[in-house]
């Protein structure tokens, strides 16, 4: 309390208020009032004016009883939810008569007795900024604080918050407070009011309370709120937030959401730590299935899995040695194991003669795009029926036919196909890659080392085998070969942050006769396989890259890859970019912006940061000349900063509407490639729609972006309308070799993988986002806003960057010894029910089916059997289901 007279003194001039009012004409005014009241009403307001009056009384007995009874009164009275409580309503009025005497009173019991109901009726009677609640609260009888109801207790937890906020501004002692605050915590926490204990806890900024208050039933709630409230607070109070639950979940032995929150804060440390932890097998097989899922390299010692057996069984599956088998199981059961060619895929026949006419064509063009859409299509399947037909069918083998029925630099892409196809299948794979070795074409031995550099995608291996094959190649004296080499390399170490790749890779960078594409690539390899992680060194090899470009090399396209390399490094890690931020404002200014614009955008990549958005929207709004590129990746930006959660992308689609509408053409260009990140593999209907409008634009750039991002978001879902409106664009522009070839890409898009793939980066109920996913859709999505040098021109497999994201969209369950297992599952739309009361239904609108099954965006699947306990909370990728023992059949 500040000083008494004060305080006493704004009570004077309270009192005076409150006699004053009923002056104009009091007998009038309460005769009408008494009218309204019914019987009981009417002897109650009575009986507790007589209280008031004896309350003042000198005799302490009367006194006494006078506090009793009011007490009693104000505890039993209920009311509905919307009005003020009888008592509390008829003594308003004497609020002031009482307060005032309080003052007189000598320190006593029963003065303490009168604040505690001074307390009380404050709540509803104290003005603004005076938190008299709270005052009288701390001068009272320390009781029970929940007796006198629920919203006492949410009325005084809102009061602490002020008074804590004024206290730190003036560094008064908050010791009582602190008290108070325990009291109220515990309280919420008994009555399921965890997320208001947690508000309180973050107001007073000491979350490490809840850690002693919850206990086995609101674990769950509690840390669900926190988790989702996280998304929502400025940094660092984020960490700390996750942190908590971290903590939480690992006292309660909720291992899988423990480790779940270490990947999202890659955070290594905790992720060592749950596996120490937890010492049974099987559910140390689980976390191994979601660090898979989650694309992190990671190295099991002996203390995370002492026997040497177990610990190669985890390692096995942390390296996703089991992601081909699975598949392939997914594929066998929904029976689309039959190869697609991509006539299958353009159903030329629905559409009218036109069309078909100029179809039959041979072209060059033609038939890269074909490569592409048979490689997408097929997918990890292993057969199809372009590259991979069986070679007793003719004497010579056909499966060279297709690859020379491309043109040069057509032929690399043509040969990497072959690695996409049998995506994820090492051994395989690089058997039947071997052949195109031996080729005297340079082309096909560069395509050969990018699809050496596929099929290892998101998979390693003890032995290293891509590290080995492509390692000499390097250095060699061809150009598309030693591109071919460095973004295999990328690809099939992403994030692995190898030392002998860094060392092979920078000297590629300081080398000043390398040609600038040779240059470029290296820069993204490099930002793949460190990605995240801030590394100076390769930092400092790319800045020095950049500053040693030519004035006329800075003009090229390619050279914009080169900050994105250096972004990479930096991506969704925030603060850190800044010292390599500071270093890019001394850039030669024609890529000073491009490279500020992009490093900005990689950091804060994922976190939802609104201050970002608002500036990344503040440098598209201004309307510079024809020469500035670096708007472009701002519009990139926007759309990278504000995917993590789904308020943030509804208000971004309409931010970048209104880009549409008023911004320069190099806005416009990117615009529907930001619309193709926001909603990538999740189709929502009113994006489609600016996407199929916008595939119809003037500018054949806009319109080119729009086809890709059509593509991008119906990626995997075989979505109906899309291939439909993708149908319609290859008859319209049946005479344009470019936007046609864009139409054909996109169509693949639309069925990658026959459906069971996925783009999205983000999975585990859309709580992780996988940064080598990211960085490969952001890669393509770069390299798409100059469509007519790079994806048209001859660096056309910068497509093949997407295989860092996809993903089997699928949930396969398997029993204890990792065989599949089928059980009913429910799938249907997830339901957000944080914060809500009881044990809401988190689907709806479900089927049921048996697993294995697919997911689509945003939805969740629970098991519909009680036979069975998962050991992962979230049903997604593979989760082991173990016996449930007191699971009994009905007979």
């Amino acid at each position: 309390m500040p000083d008494s007279n004060s305080a006493s003194g704004s009570g004077t001039t309270r009192e005076e208020a409150s006699v004053k009012v009923p002056a104009k004409d009091p007998k009038k005014k309460d005769d009408k009032k008494d009218e309204d009241l019914s019987e009981e009403d009417l002897a109650l307001k009575q009986q507790l004016e007589l209280y008031v009056e004896r309350v003042q009384d000198s005799d302490l007995g009367l006194q006494k009883v006078a506090l009793e009874s009011m007490r009693q009164e104000i505890r039993t009275s209920t009311s509905s939810m919307t009005s003020v409580p009888k008592p509390l309503k008829f003594l308003r009025p004497h609020y002031g008569t009482l307060k005032a005497y309080y003052e007189t009173m000598a320190d006593s019991d029963l003065k303490k007795f009168l604040a505690d109901i001074l307390s009380v009726l404050a709540m509803t009677m104290s003005a603004e900024g005076e938190w008299e609640s709270l005052k009288y609260r701390l001068l009272g009888s320390e009781g029970d604080i929940g007796s006198w109801g629920h919203e006492y207790v949410r009325n005084l937890a809102g009061e602490i918050a002020h008074e804590y906020t004024s206290r730190q501004g003036e560094e008064a002692p908050i010791d009582d407070l602190m008290e108070l605050v325990q009291e109220i915590v515990a309280f919420h926490m008994k009555h399921n009011a965890e997320y208001e204990a947690v508000d309180l806890l973050m107001e007073v900024e000491d979350l490490d309370l809840l850690v002693e208050h919850v206990d086995n039933t609101n674990y769950k709630r509690t840390c669900l709120y926190l988790t989702s409230a996280a998304r929502y607070l400025p940094g660092p109070d984020d960490i700390l937030v996750l942190d908590i639950a971290y903590m939480i979940y690992l006292k309660f032995e909720e291992y899988p959401s423990a480790l779940q929150i270490a990947l999202f804060l890659d955070n290594l440390q905790y992720v060592k730590q749950v596996f120490t932890s937890c010492d049974d097998l099987l559910r140390k097989k689980q976390f191994s299935y979601i660090i898979a899922r989650h694309g992190i390299t990671f190295e099991l010692d002996e203390e995370m899995a002492g026997d040497d057996e177990e610990r190669e069984a985890l390692q096995d599956i942390i390296n996703n040695n089991k992601l081909s088998e699975g598949y392939l199981t997914l594929a066998r059961d929904i029976e689309v194991m039959e190869p697609k060619s991509p006539e299958d895929i353009y159903k030329a026949h629905l559409l009218d003669g036109r069309a078909s006419a100029g179809a039959s064509v041979d072209s060059a063009r033609q038939n890269l795009a074909a490569t592409f859409v048979n490689a997408f299509v097929n997918a990890g399947f292993g057969q199809d029926k372009l590259m991979t037909i069986p070679s007793e069918a003719s004497s010579g083998g056909s499966s060279g036919n297709w690859l020379f029925k491309n043109k040069e630099h057509g032929k690399a892409s043509a040969a990497a196909s072959l690695g996409m196809i049998l995506l994820w299948d090492v051994d395989s794979g690089l058997a039947q890659i071997d052949k195109y070795f031996h080729s005297n074409d340079n082309h096909v031995i560069a395509g050969a080392l990018l699809g050496v550099g596929i099929v290892n995608c998101s998979v390693q291996n003890e032995c290293d085998p891509a590290l080995a094959l492509l390692a000499d190649y390097v250095d060699k004296e061809d150009t598309s070969i030693r591109i071919g080499a460095i973004m295999g390399l990328g690809l099939a170490y992403a994030g692995a942050q190898s030392e002998q790749i860094r060392s092979k890779l920078n000297r590629i960078l300081g080398d000043n006769k390398a040609p600038l594409d040779v240059i470029a690539f290296t820069a993204i390899s490099l930002g793949l396989v460190y990605v995240g992680s801030c590394n100076e060194e390769v930092a400092q090899a790319i800045i020095f890259a950049l500053m040693d470009r030519s004035e006329s090399e800075l003009g090229d396209p390619l050279t914009r890859l080169l900050p994105l390399g250096l972004g990479l490094l930096y991506l969704g890690k925030q603060e850190s970019v800044e010292a390599t931020a500071e270093v890019s404002k001394t850039f030669n200014e024609k890529i000073r912006k491009y490279c500020d614009m992009t490093l900005l955008s990689c950091a804060y990549a994922g976190t939802g940061n609104v201050l970002k958005v608002q500036h990344l929207l503040g440098l598209c709004a201004q309307h510079l000349d024809k020469g500035e590129s670096h708007q472009g990746p701002a519009v990139l930006g926007i759309a990278m900063v504000a995917m993590a959660e789904e308020l943030g992308i509804e208000m971004a689609i309409r931010s970048l509407e209104h880009l549409l509408q008023y911004g320069e053409q190099n806005i416009r260009r990117a615009v529907p490639l930001a619309l193709g990140l926001l909603c990538i593999s999740n189709p929502k209907v009113n994006v489609m729609d600016t996407l199929s409008r916008l595939s119809h634009d003037a500018d054949t750039e806009v319109a080119m972006a729009a086809v890709i991002s059509l593509g991008l978001i119906g990626a995997g879902t075989n979505n109906a309308r899309i291939a439909g409106m993708l149908r319609n664009l290859s008859s319209y522009y049946y005479k344009e070799a470019s936007l046609l070839f864009c139409v054909r890409i996109a169509q693949g898009l639309v069925h990658l993988g026959k459906g069971l793939l996925t783009l999205s980066p983000f999975h585990s109920e859309r709580f992780l986002l996988s940064p080598i996913a990211l960085a490969g859709l952001v890669t393509l999505l770069h390299a798409c806003l100059d469509m007519k040098a790079i994806i048209l021109g001859k660096y056309h497999y910068v497509l093949y960057f997407l295989v860092l994201a996809m993903q089997p969209r699928m949930l396969l369950t398997v029993d204890e010894n990792l065989k599949p297992l089928p059980v009913p599952v429910r799938v249907g739309q997830a339901v957000d029910v944080v914060g809500q009361a009881g044990r809401p239904k988190t689907i709806t609108g479900f089927q049921t089916h048996s697993t294995p099954v697919l997911l689509a965006a945003g939805d969740r699947a629970e098991l519909a059997t009680e036979k069975y306990i998962p050991l992962s909370p979230i049903l997604e990728g593979f989760v082991i289901l173990k016996e449930n023992p007191d699971y009994r059949e009905d007979h």
